[in-house]
């Protein structure tokens, strides 16, 4: 599924948007927090994946330790923003979902 899927095909739990052919309005700053979101769940992962990496360079330990989480960080941003793994996706179905039944 591409990144903008969800905001351009007409889905049936948005009530009459699929049986009119309407596309649903989703509000960009969802869109934005559940890219946010799995940035910042990116950047964890990224974190202790590289927990223990040893010698010079952008992931050691040591000196660059606070550009390394600053770099995993950006890393996480692009990823989400590049279209992701996933996870911004399935949480602005949930956000959705919860903004139809409440």
């Amino acid at each position: 599924m591409l990144a903008n899927d969800l905001m351009t095909r007409p889905t049936g739990p948005l009530g009459d948007t699929a049986a009119t052919g309407a596309r649903p309005a989703i509000d960009p700053r969802m869109r934005e927090a559940a890219e946010e979101f799995e940035a910042v769940f990116l950047a964890q992962v990224l974190q202790n994946m590289n927990v223990g990496i040893g010698g010079p360079g952008p992931f050691s330990e040591g000196d660059n330790e606070a550009w390394s989480g600053m770099l995993q960080e950006e890393y996480g941003r692009l990823i989400s923003r590049s279209g992701g793994i996933g996870v911004a996706d399935s949480l602005l179905r949930e956000m959705l979902k919860m903004q139809e039944s409440g």
